[in-house]
């Protein structure tokens, strides 16, 4: 009978060690093979240019490819749903922001945002700026204004997410102004429009804007902020500009499906935090008017208070405003 007993404890204690070393074996194999970052919007926008500089250094960090695909449409609500409904190994991950992780509920989702994702980390805060097309007669937000009341409902908006959306229906509200929502699919194209002189208006993160206002092609009026970025201090703020309260959130932050492993979120948020510290990396979001978060923000528990802080501020705005996808 002891012998048994003894024999049985022996068992049980090899099956224990087996069990740890097996959990210990699958955070030291993540990760064995590419990782797919799903970029939600079309080419061109400013995620698309964030996540491809993200990708190439978390990939040296990671020792394997960051595949960068891009699924866009319906404001992003395809390609996070594709993270959403992933399989749970890490392989899959998408850089999300406010019109995918907040405003993407007028699309009527089915999932729920605020349970179907494992944060990984915040990556930027991005100023969101109100530019015009080169020609336009005005060069700062008065006399834009101005100009619309003098026009009323003629400034032709491009409204390519839900931020831009709102964004345009916030300026309206506080200025007594009417403008012209024209619908594209993505940064992108409206920003091609812009440039052609097709559109007057478009409201986007500083990243997709920024290499055409220092072009010269078009012109930023204002930064949606209460005060200057650091990284493009020469662009006034709302408050400055004289309509306080014209704010609009922007910002990058990785997110993993959920159920994704605890240890497998902390390889993919090391790698995430080693490319944000690299001085190449920085330079890159600075010209792009990114400012990147800082190292608490990083962290996969300050992105999930963020995440649900942005929640709980922007959804009662979106419903009041009756918002519904295109």
């Amino acid at each position: 009978m002891k012998l048994r007993r003894r024999r049985f404890i022996q068992l049980a204690t090899s099956a224990a060690v087996l069990s740890a070393g097996s959990r210990g074996s699958r955070a030291q194999a993540y990760p064995s093979r590419s990782i797919t970052l799903v970029v939600p919007f079309p080419p061109g926008g400013s995620t698309d240019v964030a996540g491809r500089i993200l990708a190439d250094r978390m990939a040296a960090a990671l020792g394997q490819p960051v595949i960068i695909e891009k699924v866009g449409g319906a404001g992003g609500s395809i390609g996070v749903g594709r993270v959403a409904r992933a399989i749970a190994d890490g392989y899959t991950i998408d850089i999300g922001q406010w019109d995918t992780h907040v405003a993407v509920v007028i699309y009527n989702v089915n999932f729920d945002l605020q349970t179907a994702f494992a944060p990984i980390g915040l990556i930027s805060l991005n100023p969101q700026l109100l530019v015009a097309r080169r020609a336009f007669p005005a060069d700062d937000l008065k006399s834009l204004i101005a100009w619309m009341k003098s026009h009323p409902g003629e400034a032709k908006l491009v409204n390519q997410v839900a931020a831009a959306q709102v964004g345009g229906l916030l300026l309206e509200k506080l200025t007594g102004t009417k403008v012209l929502f024209v619908p594209y699919r993505g940064a992108g194209p409206g920003m091609t429009d812009l440039i052609s002189g097709q559109v007057d208006l478009m409201i986007a993160q500083a990243a997709v804007m920024m290499p055409q206002v220092r072009a010269g092609t078009i012109k930023a009026l204002v930064n949606l902020s209460s005060q200057r970025s650091s990284s493009i201090a020469d662009i006034p703020a709302s408050d400055e500009a004289g309509v306080p309260g014209l704010y609009l959130s922007g910002w990058f932050g990785l997110f993993a499906p959920r159920a994704t492993p605890p240890d497998i979120i902390a390889k993919l948020n090391s790698a995430m935090v080693q490319a944000l510290a690299e001085p190449t990396v920085q330079q890159r979001f600075t010209e792009l008017g990114l400012d990147i978060a800082s190292r608490e923000q990083q962290t996969p528990e300050a992105l999930a208070a963020f995440h649900k802080a942005e929640v709980e501020k922007w959804w009662p705005i979106i419903k009041a405003a009756g918002l519904r996808g295109d």
